[in-house]
């Protein structure tokens, strides 16, 4: 979830041990002992499987259970919608899909200590897109991908009020984020490019129906297995808006000669969309960029190849 004037939320990935710096502190301690009870009281049936911390993130904290599962469980309190979310949602979406997403397969309520729901996931085998890219090859297919999500949405289907709106309504935070990266000896790619960028972009007015989206495509959030997409995680703030935010992905993940496959395996896209996509990956670009600022590396080098990327497009 992204609140009005904050950076890009941070959710490690379910299938890799990682330490991600600047997250805030946990609202509940959580420990392998908590898990192997709250396991025991909901899911008996699992309770023998090996047990073994896999990652924290800004959200939540993951264990990996045995070798086909995981444990996700909500670090702070205002993780809990977005995974509550993600078990009403993500089973109706999943069977939609032509790669995989981590619909719980089990879930557990509040109790033995813990005070709020969790899930019990699919393990995915792989690295996250940042430590391994996605193969150019894979460009038609994540565009199919997309094209099965942007669907419309049904009753009651999640809306989030920074995700998919309108990009006249990212101006402040698009000044803010500027304004941040100015302070940058030499950025690069230059500001002056970046908001060139977002000035094209930012009256295009949506010309397609809303529809479902993930909302939070950065490569963090895909996983990778020998160059192929192999699933798609974190899905909290999936929402209802404009199917451009996700198409900005396109930038994230793949370098520019290979975009047309993306949109041809998407189609239609017009050009306003295509715009509209440019100026949701300066909003992103900028925020991993802001991010990376506060000492993480890694977003600080997906936002810089993002701007770069379309920059030069």
């Amino acid at each position: 979830m992204m609140a009005s004037g904050a950076p890009v939320r941070q959710t490690a990935p379910y299938h890799s041990a990682m330490s991600v710096p600047g997250i805030p502190p946990a609202d509940i301690d959580i420990d392998e002992h908590l898990v192997r009870n709250l396991i025991q009281t909901a899911h008996p049936d699992l309770a023998d499987l090996p047990l073994r911390h896999a990652a924290t993130g800004w959200d939540n904290a993951t264990y990996r259970l045995g070798e086909q599962l995981a444990v996700r469980l909500p670090r702070i309190e205002a993780a809990v919608p977005l995974l509550r979310q993600e078990q009403r949602w993500l089973p109706w979406l999943a069977p939609r899909l032509p790669v995989p997403v981590p619909a719980p397969v089990r879930v557990g309520a509040p109790g033995t200590g813990f005070p709020w729901p969790w899930s019990i996931v699919p393990w995915v085998a792989g690295q996250s897109a940042e430590r391994a890219p996605l193969s150019s090859a894979e460009a038609g297919r994540f565009g199919e991908f997309l094209a099965a999500v942007h669907q419309p949405a049904p009753d009651g289907f999640p809306r989030n009020d920074y995700r998919g709106v309108p990009l006249v309504n990212l101006t402040d935070r698009i000044e803010d984020l500027l304004q941040q990266l100015s302070t940058v000896d030499s950025p690069e790619p230059p500001l002056a490019a970046v908001r060139d960028r977002w000035r094209s972009a930012v009256g295009m007015p949506m010309d397609v129906p809303e529809t479902c989206l993930h909302g939070d495509l950065h490569p963090k959030n895909i996983v990778v297995e020998q160059g192929r997409l192999a699933a798609v995680l974190d899905w909290g703030d999936m929402t209802t808006g404009d199917p451009a935010a996700d198409l900005s992905a396109a930038w994230m993940l793949f370098p520019n000669e290979v975009h047309g496959q993306v949109w041809a395996a998407y189609h239609p896209v017009s050009a306003d969309t295509l715009l509209r996509a440019r100026g949701w990956a300066v909003f992103f670009g900028l925020n991993l960029s802001a991010v990376g600022l506060a000492g993480d590396p890694e977003f600080a080098e997906i936002g810089r190849q993002t701007l770069a990327r379309l920059c030069s497009d």
